[in-house]
């Protein structure tokens, strides 16, 4: 477990930890730790860390959006913070830093472990909370990490046109057709990681229905939802 390389992800990150050991047992899944337990050995899975890092992204998150959106009421706060500490918003935060590559997994989760959003998610939460202890309970330095890469969601969320949910709308048609499950798929990035652009195609039964471009997934996203729904005449 000592010999994972972590210094790729420290240069990441922008964070060298003090203590090794506690961003090793953040990237460590249970079916790791499950399988070095049957040998006697003594390992700790990330889901307490994961745990603790929730709270910590709800904190950081929740104190940002509440100082740079002044006029807008604790309805408009939940919404936006609930779009950007999603599943699908922080498995994408854990592939912009490539962190699947760095986990600990079991063998049954090495096939498809690393790809995998919810071990993204868990994994990516549990970061943040070994960033937070490490740092001695720093929320300043989980900021300096979090909102750089975070903040695109932010503001994506905070626009007004978020009250319409066009991907929602799309599957709701779909479901209501019978056909299968759509499919959106990211088939180009453009610019430097800090102003990246996305091109979205959103697919029905191998068939592209929509195209969207935004500054995150998401936004290209709903954009290619809203094309598609414009081919089939959906208000």
């Amino acid at each position: 477990m000592s010999n994972l390389p972590i210094e790729g992800l420290e240069r990441t990150i922008k964070y060298t930890f003090k203590d090794k050991n506690i961003i090793l047992t953040a990237l460590t899944h249970s079916s790791y730790a499950n399988e070095q337990k049957a040998r006697k050995a003594v390992c700790q899975c990330n889901e307490r860390l994961e745990f603790l890092g929730d709270s910590v992204l709800s904190l950081v998150v929740s104190e940002y959006i509440y100082d740079k959106y002044k006029d807008k009421p604790e309805g408009d706060l939940t919404k936006i913070r609930a779009s950007v500490v999603c599943s699908r918003s922080l498995a994408s935060l854990a592939n912009e830093i490539n962190l699947g590559s760095y986990l600990l997994l079991g063998k049954g989760e090495e096939e498809t472990g690393r790809t995998n959003p919810k071990i993204l998610e868990n994994a990516f939460e549990a970061l943040l909370a070994a960033i937070y202890l490490d740092s001695n309970h720093s929320k300043k330095r989980v900021s300096e990490f979090l909102l750089p890469i975070i903040e695109k969601e932010i503001a994506f969320a905070s626009k007004d046109e978020m009250a319409y949910d066009y991907k929602t709308t799309l599957q709701q048609f779909v479901q209501a057709m019978g056909t299968e499950k759509l499919q959106y798929i990211c088939v180009k990035e453009t610019g430097p990681d800090h102003a990246k652009t996305f091109e979205v195609e959103v697919k029905l039964s191998s068939n592209v229905i929509g195209k969207g471009i935004g500054k995150t997934k998401r936004e290209a996203e709903q954009n290619a939802a809203k094309e598609a729904l414009a081919l089939f005449d959906v208000k």
